[in-house]
């Protein structure tokens, strides 16, 4: 598994924590406009007093730019730079630039290495660890993509410091799916609104992830439990044009999919209302707008659909959860009941 440093002023160590896994290079370092006035000057200067030769290039934020127009510009920017495959691709934001900024190493001559830099909790906890990487279709999210182990995900918990209450709430869905799944007492923990000091939290969170991803990197059985509010989730992203927040939409997910256990008879205890006061004490949505109908026809471009049947991740229990495969031809009568 590949190695996740936390620590408070890790950024400012950045290059040397890099030059340690591999030997200093060429590098382009992938940001977006908000994050590049509050720390790019930091990782640049660090790489380049560890020996590194970092270029800089900065993309719009937002999830529109994790498209295929993005993509074929960032590898003409790298082809541009001279990367060759001995050369380092630095991912510094949030999910949208770590997942395409990987997707691109991961395709440039056919696979070059990339390191991690998360500056939101949602790509701390989450997205910047287990090398899964991709972009959008216009069918829908994550559609292409390709599994590419980071060298390293460098997390310095003091940039979440910087961020929006929105971007702050949108990575607190994402712990709280972790205590839902796994951990009861991280669950109970994170019930009352984010901590003061996330530090405890993204190295609970990403051990638990690697854990599973250790076991199942290619994400073939344990490793879909992670997909827990994503079905539903992708499906309202879809809807929203992706004008909400993914971790929003995993909050408003995950809900459903509690709805969707008791309606099952999978749950042995109804676990809907707990799960609904946890996300609402992080200031997130619980309730979707959309009509089940618009959710149906978007889950049904869902990637974790094969044939006939879709995968939904159900919580049995807060701390257990299962794969339950749903036949897609009952997925709009599922839906009506879940958006009750």
């Amino acid at each position: 598994m590949h190695d996740v440093l936390i620590s408070q002023g890790l950024l400012a160590k950045a290059g040397e924590r890099l030059a340690e896994c591999i030997k200093p290079c060429r590098t382009i370092v992938v940001t977006d406009e908000n994050v590049a006035p509050l720390y790019a000057d930091t990782v640049m200067e660090s790489l380049r007093e560890a020996g590194f030769s970092p270029v800089l290039t900065v993309l719009p934020a937002g999830e529109t730019t994790k498209c295929g127009s993005q993509y074929i510009a960032l590898l003409e920017t790298m082809a541009g730079a001279e990367l060759t495959r001995s050369d380092l691709v630095v991912a510094l934001g949030g999910g949208v630039i770590g997942d395409l900024a990987g997707f691109a190493a991961a395709t440039y001559l056919r696979g070059i290495a990339v390191a991690q830099i998360p500056t939101t909790l949602l790509a701390a906890v989450d997205s910047s660890v287990g090398g899964k990487t991709a972009i959008d279709l216009a069918a829908g999210k994550n559609l292409v993509g390709a599994f590419h182990k980071p060298i390293r995900v460098v997390c310095d918990p003091s940039t979440l410091a910087t961020l929006p209450p929105e971007q702050l709430a949108a990575g607190m869905a994402e712990s709280i799916k972790y205590g839902v799944l796994f951990d009861r007492d991280l669950f109970a923990h994170l019930s009352h609104g984010a901590p003061a000091d996330l530090t405890e939290t993204v190295s609970r969170c990403v051990a638990l992830k690697q854990g599973v991803v250790a076991r199942d990197f290619t994400d073939r059985g344990e490793r879909q439990l992670l997909n827990l509010g994503h079905t539903f989730g992708h499906a309202i992203e879809h809807c929203a044009n992706f004008t909400i927040l993914h971790g929003e939409a995993v909050a408003i997910g995950m809900c459903m999919a509690a709805r969707a256990a008791v309606h099952l008879g999978i749950a042995k205890e109804d676990c809907t209302a707990a799960i609904r006061d946890a996300l609402a004490a992080a200031h997130l949505p619980t309730e979707t707008v959309y009509s089940a109908a618009d959710l149906t026809a978007a889950a049904l471009h869902d990637k974790k659909r094969a044939g006939g049947t879709i995968k939904l991740v159900l919580p049995v229990k807060i701390g257990q959860c299962v794969l339950h495969p749903f036949p897609v031809d009952r997925l709009g009568e599922l839906m009506e009941e879940v958006c009750r």
